[in-house]
């Protein structure tokens, strides 16, 4: 929901999404009267796939609901999402999507409200689906979904909302004696990101069973996913009102108790300092704003698609089996009505890939364009979202030109070549990067074509805001290398620079306080010829930050490194830098801003 009120419209400033996906076996969610035949005698047990152990896949209503693209709305904004047009994307999906692994149908926020937004609620003060958008109801609804061999989702906001309260005389289901005055705070203070709900008080044991009835509500009507939505801190809020911890943990209680397993996502743009949390309580959380645009395309390049490249590496090393960062719907399927050039598109389902972010599109899949259906079926990307690699960081600076990449577990590398400014430009990868050099076999992903054996690098040109997609087989050594600390005795700190401890460092320190006019230079470094190097910069950044980084006395260049997501872990990126034979310098120089903090450089020994 992404409304300042529910009885308001949503506006653009606010908006925002979350999901709480219940995942069920499809046999367990397909009606019986679509069951085959019993064999005699019981049938062997199978395990249930475990809940999130892949990124999801589906279809979500949200982005057709907030377009203002031509005949989407007619009825008014956000009017799009009904039971026809849920049943008629349910329909699409299995006919186009589902072979691919697209299998979720997410029901997003209105289902319980109105043309003008007012809100619907039962006697127990549960959300009860809109008789006009969804005159079947929300089970029948369901049902049809099972029946394709999907799974589905639906969509509730944090807290209770304003409407459910009645003067807090409304009783809890299954709870004899709770009612709505015992489950919230009694100074009625407000929560979630567009504070249209009251915080829950879990110190009264009737707030659980509010959330327990809400979950068993969801899991009578067969729904396997749950987006959660305006969770905080998040959602462009903070503070004790807006803590939620306390409701997601109560949602993965209520959960285990329905009687269906729930995949519970969160939404947005939640907490990175509370990444712990999300973990430990749900199963995806969303990570930035909203992807739409609320304009007459589902999205644009700059709003906000683009983001993502700057705010997905601090998340990097938070996903994993059972919980994944989340980047929001990619909507690459519909050219015009996407708003995107080609080459935006194709970038845009690489990022969301290589991140391993659920893909799921909020694209009209009965208007699909062959490029589009190209994109959302190529099984070589989709499988880049699916393997057990980990999530893709990136393995340069951040700049308008990007190499991200990542380690299969086969030895291959994963590895991503990004264009992002505004006119053509080529981007190289050098395998220095990854830390062997020599040949190596290169497939394109996109194209589904072998480019042969390249030597020590690959450069591609890209157009704007193009990108290409890569498996890199090694085919030549290791990189014989030279690590130099930076705490070293042998260097040089200047301005506010000092050494302070490090337990994810390699030498257990660091050179930090690099602010101001602080630098370090890291002197002696030794190499036997006169070359372009690439030096590997293993640093500490809970935040983007630049720094100017140069060798001997040339002219530096100031590169913005991505977030490591905190100040206890360490990552690292690659600088093209040119020393000579013998003895070299290599400075990092703060400038006037605030630099991240520096554990040690890697040096090839040649080149």
């Amino acid at each position: 929901m992404r409304s300042s009120s529910y009885s308001v419209l949503p506006t653009r400033a606010l908006r925002a999404m979350v999901v709480l996906v219940l995942t069920a076996g499809i046999a367990t969610s397909v009606p019986a009267a679509h069951a085959g035949p019993q064999a005699a005698g019981p049938a062997p047990a199978t395990a249930a796939p475990a809940v999130a152990a892949k990124p999801y896949m589906g279809w979500s209503s949200w982005s057709m609901q907030s377009s203002k693209y031509p005949g989407l709305n007619p009825d008014g904004d956000y009017s799009y999402l009904t039971e026809a047009n849920v049943l008629k994307q349910t329909d699409a999906l299995a006919a186009k999507l589902k072979k691919y692994g697209y299998d979720h149908v997410n029901i997003d926020a209105g289902w319980w409200m109105d043309k003008s937004w007012k809100t619907g609620f039962d006697q127990y003060g549960r959300q009860t689906p809109d008789p006009v958008r969804f005159p079947h109801g929300m089970k029948s609804v369901a049902d049809h979904i099972h029946s394709k061999g999907l799974k589905a989702g639906i969509y509730l906001p944090v807290g209770l909302e304003k409407g459910a309260y009645g003067d807090g005389k409304v009783p809890v289901w299954n709870a004899p004696g709770c009612t709505t005055a015992d489950i919230v705070y009694p100074d009625l203070r407000t929560t979630n990101g567009w504070d249209n709900a009251y915080k829950l008080d879990f110190a009264n044991a009737c707030a659980q069973k509010y959330i327990d009835s809400q979950a068993q509500q969801f899991a009578d009507w067969g729904y396997d996913f749950l987006k959660l939505d305006g969770v905080g801190p998040g959602s462009f809020k903070s503070g004790d009102n807006y803590d939620n911890v306390p409701d997601v943990a109560a949602w993965q209680k209520a959960i285990a108790t329905a009687g269906r397993p729930i995949h519970l996502e969160l939404s947005w743009s939640l907490d990175i300092g509370h990444a712990a949390d999300w973990k430990k309580y749900s199963n995806g959380w969303r990570i930035d704003t909203d992807v739409e645009c609320y304009c007459n395309t589902l999205v644009t390049w700059e709003n906000s698609v683009n983001d993502r490249w700057d705010d997905a590496p601090a998340w990097s090393r938070k996903a994993g089996p059972g919980g994944w960062n989340d980047l929001d719907a990619i909507d690459v399927g519909n050219g015009e009505m996407d708003g995107l050039t080609k080459a935006e598109r194709q970038s845009y389902m690489t990022l969301w890939a290589i991140n391993k972010s659920p893909l799921f599109t909020g694209d009209d899949l009965t208007r699909l364009d062959s490029y589009g259906v190209s994109l959302l079926t190529n099984k070589e990307v989709i499988a880049v979202d699916q393997n057990d690699s980990p999530v893709a960081r990136p393995v340069t600076p951040v700049g308008d030109q990007q190499v991200w990449g990542t380690k299969n577990p086969d030895g291959s590398y994963t590895v991503a070549l990004f264009n992002l400014g505004d006119a053509p430009a080529s981007v190289t990868a050098d395998w220095a990067s990854f830390g062997f050099t020599g040949n190596a076999s290169v497939r394109d992903l996109w194209n589904k074509a072998n480019l042969g054996t390249h030597k020590n690098r690959i450069t591609e040109a890209l157009p704007a805001h193009g990108s290409r997609l890569f498996t890199v087989k090694p085919a030549g050594g290791t990189l014989a290398t030279t690590a130099y600390e930076a705490e070293d005795t042998a260097n040089t700190l200047t301005g506010n620079a000092s050494v302070a401890g490090c337990d994810a460092c390699s030498g257990g320190k660091k050179v930090g306080n690099l602010y101001t006019g602080g630098k370090l230079r890291i002197n002696d470094v030794t190499v036997k010829k006169d070359g372009i190097y690439t030096v590997k910069v293993a640093y500490v950044s809970g935040d983007p930050r630049s720094v100017t980084v140069l060798s001997n006395s040339g002219n530096g260049t100031s590169l913005k490194f991505p977030s490591t997501g905190d100040w206890g872990t360490a990552e690292t990126v690659s600088v093209q830098l040119a020393l000579k034979a013998g003895s070299n310098s290599i400075t990092f120089d703060s400038g006037s801003g605030y630099a991240p903090d520096i554990d040690r450089i890697v040096v090839p020994q040649s080149v």
